[in-house]
């Protein structure tokens, strides 16, 4: 799981990073379909907007303080990750390649601004406006190209009614579904389907392996790299556990974000970075509370989970390059992994929070929001530390509430059962959640409770942050539920005359663990009928709501790091 929230840690140091965006991938060797012939592309003026949401940000971290030896790591791992972006670039289209060519070798007058938007979004669609396109009138599909294109849901459905020997294939996060010479649906792997990207990403994270000697991180390079060429990422997730020393890395197939179709489907994606061991040892204090946070949660004993581990680690670092799914359209500012239960249940999971993005977004968009967002009395409230709080427990707050649950008889997990409802549930629900584990910090004195105001103007100002990104978007489907929750439960008003949010603390307070507990029953419970009966009901936005967004044109609404290729 990931956080696009732009937070900050006001206990950490701010760093700084650099690497450079990585180019676009290379034309996968068999597409599926042709090109997009279009040549339609949206007015000059829609093209200039479209850039300015997104503020261009030079990266130069202080990277003195590795060694020869851990330079040639890293430049390693930038180069594997550079693949992962390549992976990336096909798993959004098939046709990504044949459409960027186009637009280069055509005369279109705006072909410099198409092609840098098709860079920083991974083809002709704008990620920030519901996948639109500005380039052609081809729509993006649901599903990427995990699926065929022709193919829909019920299809899928059906082939594993006639064929349920294949459901653990076709479900799983680590093929590909394609046709047959007849036409019949059958699953491929990762591992040959990307055969011409992993096996070299394989060669540099060994050749890596070779060249340090971290024995943590040795071991873990080296099981990723083996996992590449068979989809079995078990062993290999549980090394990334125990990664022990300045460079943190994460690189391969992780989150479903893309598939929007069922949710099934990992994106390839990298996070090469270098963490900073005291700021990181500063935050481990709130780890230790994980159960006593589990088992205060507002819900029945049968809703709290106590199968997951609790061990957690927390890591500070500053990014120095990117690459996949990390790359186009919003920036993560942390991520919280594995996704998979079986690790999750016997080590936790793993925080990590990208100091440098996180204070980028700080300065360039989550400062001067507060005014646009809350009457002047109550936006003098937010606090920076508290942005950074929220952004940690969100994070925390991804290893708490249901994951292998049990439904008719059966064991499974929530994000099986939720299918492509999932990330906008969790997304919302570890918000929340967070929210709410802040406040119990305050009761137990970890926090100072005094400070309760600043918190919670400071978290829902962060909400209107996450629905720029777009109610489609997970994050931002995850805010806009709360949002109209807490509108429900009277946590605010609207000034009439300026447009502008008056907070009642006490009931936004009270509203906070109420979510908490429906979120964590739609979860739990595993029903996807009543988890989109939730999110029909609740991720949409109010006139108001809109209505400041709108106001909000003179902000950026993300960034685009720039970092270097090596150090």
């Amino acid at each position: 799981m990931r956080n696009f929230l732009a937070l900050s840690v006001s206990a950490l140091v701010l760093i700084s990073a650099c690497a450079k965006k990585d180019a676009p991938a290379a034309p996968p060797a068999e597409p599926t379909a042709a090109a997009a012939s279009e040549t339609i592309s949206a007015p000059r003026a829609h093209l200039d907007a479209m850039r300015a949401q997104i503020a261009i940000v030079d990266m130069a971290p202080d990277t003195s303080f590795l060694t020869v030896e851990e330079v040639r790591v890293v430049n390693l791992l930038n180069e594997a990750a550079s693949l992962m972006s390549k992976i990336y670039f096909q798993q959004v289209s098939e046709q990504n390649p044949a459409v960027r060519a186009e637009i280069e070798a055509g005369d279109n007058p705006d072909k410099e601004i198409l092609l840098n938007l098709f860079d920083l979004h991974f083809g002709p669609w704008d990620t920030l406006d519901h996948d639109k396109p500005f380039y052609g009138t081809t729509e993006k599909r649901a599903g990427a190209a995990f699926y065929p294109d022709d193919m829909t849901k019920e299809e899928f459905d059906a082939h594993l009614k006639a064929h349920p020997e294949d459901k653990d294939a076709f479900m799983s996060g680590y093929t590909v579904i394609r046709r047959d010479e007849n036409g019949a649906l059958k699953a491929i792997p990762y591992s040959v389907y990307y055969k011409k990207w992993l096996e070299p990403a394989a060669a540099l994270l060994n050749q890596a392996a070779e060249i340090t000697t971290n024995s943590s991180l040795k071991k873990f390079l080296a099981l990723r790299a083996a996992a590449f060429g068979t989809d079995d990422y078990f062993d290999s997730e549980m090394a990334w556990m125990d990664l022990d020393g300045p460079i943190e890395v994460a690189i391969g197939p992780y989150e479903t974000y893309t598939d929007g179709l069922f949710g099934y489907k990992t994106a390839f994606e990298a996070f090469v970075t270098v963490k900073n061991p005291q700021e990181s040892a500063a935050l481990d204090k709130y780890k230790k509370y994980l159960r006593d946070m589990e088992g205060n949660l507002p819900v029945p004993p049968e809703y709290k989970n106590f199968r997951r581990g609790f061990e957690s680690p927390i890591a500070v670092v500053a990014q120095l390059h990117g690459g996949g799914d990390n790359v186009p359209g919003v920036q993560t500012i942390a991520f919280n992994l594995p996704n998979d239960e079986r690790v999750r249940e016997a080590k936790g999971a793993k925080k990590v929070l990208l100091n440098n993005v996180m204070a980028a977004k700080f300065d360039r968009i989550l400062a001067p929001m507060a005014g646009h967002v809350l009457v002047p009395e109550q936006a003098s409230l937010l606090m920076q530390k508290y942005m950074g709080a929220e952004t940690l427990f969100h994070e925390l707050s991804h290893s708490l509430g249901p994951g292998t649950i049990t439904r008719n008889g059966v064991e499974t997990t929530v994000s099986a059962e939720l299918k492509e409802l999932y990330s906008a549930t969790e997304e919302g629900k570890a918000d929340v959640m967070g929210a709410y584990n802040i406040l119990y910090m305050m009761e137990k004195g970890e926090m100072p409770a005094a400070e309760k105001e600043n918190f919670l103007a400071t978290y829902f100002v962060g909400l209107f942050r996450a629905v720029r990104f777009g109610v489609n978007e997970a994050h931002g489907r995850g805010a806009a539920f709360q949002y109209a929750f807490l509108k429900e439960q009277g946590a605010f008003a609207v000034d009439e005359t300026t447009g502008k949010y008056r907070l009642d603390f006490p009931k936004l307070e009270a509203a906070i663990s109420a979510l908490t507990a429906e979120i964590v029953f739609v979860q739990g419970d595993g029903d996807y009928d009543r988890a989109a009966a939730f999110l029909n009901k609740y991720a949409v936005l109010d006139a108001p709501a809109t209505a400041v967004i709108a106001s909000l044109t003179d902000i950026p609404v993300d960034i685009q790091p720039i970092y270097k290729e090596r150090i």
